[in-house]
């Protein structure tokens, strides 16, 4: 949920959020990222940012044209799965270059135990440089578009904290509330094959465009969780049942609910249903997603539209701030 109070009627309502590009999206990406996007944008029509986050990617990847290829990549997946340029703002990080500008005098107000909370958090055990300033780079891709609303997995929700915390310390240092203090928002996650989180680091995950083979195998190695199929199942513990759920409509929930709970369903059809479900619901997104494909200048045409619009409001929150700091003649990044 949104806490409408926040802001306190002094920001308008924006939704600001980014996904890295990778060599596979998953189902996990979809039903905790994408498919929020997606129905926001119709909820916030105009006041929608979505991002392709290409500088956070250079942490791991290092192929000049891998980079590409995986944003390119993201982008169609964006757009198959629903992303309306109409309605939505998506662009590429790396075209909006004042978040950096911003990371900076952001990092000026930022205490170093704060970074440190959030590297813990994340549990990496060994200190780095991008253990800080990734973290830094997200609160700036945020704050310079003055989001008031945040759609991330759960698993991002420190960072929101510390994103909040240095809005409010930023508005504090200098007595001028410029940023909002913004709110997170999460939707249902994906199990994966082991009955963990959907994640690729855990080899667990369904690819969202997976070919109907892959599919099949994948579906094979779900673990089983629940009793033997000749005795009542328990449901809320089966990774079939977690994953037909977030695409099902409520009576077909209810239906295959009261069949398990019966156990009036084998685990192999339970497989097949959900099968069916999967290539129900993303077989249209594939045939969009190859009709895209034909038409690249279209999609780079959005993504450069997208990030103009972009740079028009993190210009504005720079021509702000650096009033604000004290920093020199403002100079306008190309819009």
């Amino acid at each position: 949920m949104v806490d409408s109070h926040v802001n306190d009627g002094n920001f308008p309502a924006r939704v600001v959020s980014g996904l890295q590009p990778t060599d596979m999206l998953h189902l996990g990406n979809y039903f905790a990222a994408i498919k929020q996007h997606i129905e926001l944008q119709h909820e916030y029509p105009g006041e929608s940012f979505y991002f392709i986050a290409d500088y956070q990617a250079l942490i791991s990847i290092r192929a000049p044209e891998q980079l590409r290829r995986q944003s390119q990549a993201l982008a169609l997946d964006y757009l198959a799965l629903g992303l309306d340029p109409n309605k939505a703002i998506f662009y590429r990080q790396s075209d909006v270059p004042q978040v950096c500008e911003l990371m900076w005098i952001l990092t000026c107000v930022t205490r170093k135990a704060q970074m440190d909370y959030m590297r813990l958090a994340a549990k990496r055990i060994n200190s780095s440089i991008e253990s800080f300033l990734s973290s830094q780079l997200a609160v700036a891709d945020i704050l310079a578009l003055r989001a008031t609303i945040v759609p991330v997995g759960e698993d991002q929700d420190q960072r929101l904290i510390i994103t909040r915390n240095i809005a409010m310390a930023f508005n504090t240092a200098f007595d001028t509330p410029i940023f909002p203090i913004p709110t997170m928002r999460v939707n249902d996650a994906a199990t994966g094959t082991d009955g963990r989180k959907m994640s690729k680091s855990y080899n667990n995950a369904f690819a969202i465009f997976a070919a109907v083979d892959e599919l099949g195998s994948r579906l094979a190695e779900i673990k089983r969780l629940a009793r033997a199929s000749s005795h009542a199942r328990a449901p809320k513990m089966d990774t079939i049942f977690a994953l037909y759920r977030l695409m099902a409509t409520p009576e077909q929930q209810n239906d295959i609910l009261s069949r398990y709970q019966r156990g009036g369903i084998t685990r192999r059809q339970a497989q097949a249903e959900l099968q069916m479900k999967l290539k129900e619901f993303f077989d249209q997104l594939k045939t969009k997603r190859h009709e895209l494909e034909q038409d690249l200048d279209t999609v780079e045409d959005i993504l450069r539209e997208g990030a103009r619009r972009a740079r028009e409001e993190a210009n504005e929150t720079l021509e702000m701030v650096r009033d604000c700091v004290g920093v020199g003649q403002y100079r306008r990044f190309g819009t």
